[in-house]
């Protein structure tokens, strides 16, 4: 006794929908992958290269009123713009925030600032860094 194959003779009728489908998907898959990957090297890009100007807090020392922040601001020889600073309290309440501004032509600048606040503060972090 013999039995009847299930399978369609090869390439009698053609592709089936099923494999255009599948294709289909992969090259709007490809397709889609390569737009994203471009849109995330952008603004990889534009953060990298547009960002002129960064700093770090080295150390601070906090009083009842201030809390006195020693910054470290690196930056391109022309530009000019300001970090912004905050302070807060044991509570986690901010209890001060002020911008300092950086201009001239010195790339590393070692700078002591001095935040007011408004009660004791125990912190003192950098929030970022903009130029204008």
């Amino acid at each position: 006794m013999s039995t009847a194959s299930a399978r369609l003779p090869e390439g009698r009728y053609g592709r089936s929908s099923d494999e255009r489908a599948d294709r289909k998907l992969r090259i709007a898959a490809t397709v889609l992958g390569a737009a994203l990957l471009a849109l995330v090297g952008y603004f990889a890009y534009h953060y990298v290269a547009q960002n002129e100007i960064s700093g770090q807090v080295i150390t601070f020392k906090a009083s009842d009123d201030a809390v006195r922040v020693h910054l470290e601001v690196r930056k391109d020889a022309g530009a000019s713009g300001y970090c912004t600073v905050r302070s807060q309290s044991a509570d986690g309440a901010e209890v001060g925030r002020a911008d300092f501004r950086f201009s001239g032509s010195a790339t590393r600048i070692d700078k002591a600032v001095t935040l007011r606040t408004t009660a004791r503060g125990t912190t003192a972090e950098l929030l970022g860094c903009h130029t204008g």
